[in-house]
C-alpha cells in the first residue's frame, strides 16, 4: 500500500484506513508507540496487558529465585 501524508494544521498526518484499524484493534483512544530504525517509521499499539504480563512474570521469577538472586547481589 502506498500512502502520502496529509496536511493537518502545521503538521503532517497519515490516514490509516478502517480495515487496518479494525485488524489491529486500534481506535482514537489507543496509545501508539512511534519509533524509527533510521530507515523506517514503526508504529505499533501499546498494549497495557502485555506490560502487566511481563511484570507478573518477572515477579514470579524473582519470588521463585529470591534466595539465589540475593546471594548473587552480595
Amino acid at each position: 500500500m502506498e500512502k502520502t501524508l496529509s496536511t493537518i494544521g502545521n503538521s503532517l498526518g497519515l490516514i490509516i484506513e478502517r480495515p487496518i484499524l479494525d485488524l489491529l484493534n486500534i481506535d482514537k483512544e489507543t496509545r501508539l508507540e512511534v519509533k524509527t530504525d533510521g530507515e523506517s517509521l514503526i508504529i505499533r499499539p501499546i498494549r497495557e496487558e502485555h506490560g502487566a504480563r511481563v511484570r507478573n512474570s518477572v515477579k514470579r521469577m524473582m519470588d521463585a529465585h529470591d534466595e539465589t538472586l540475593q546471594k548473587l547481589a552480595k
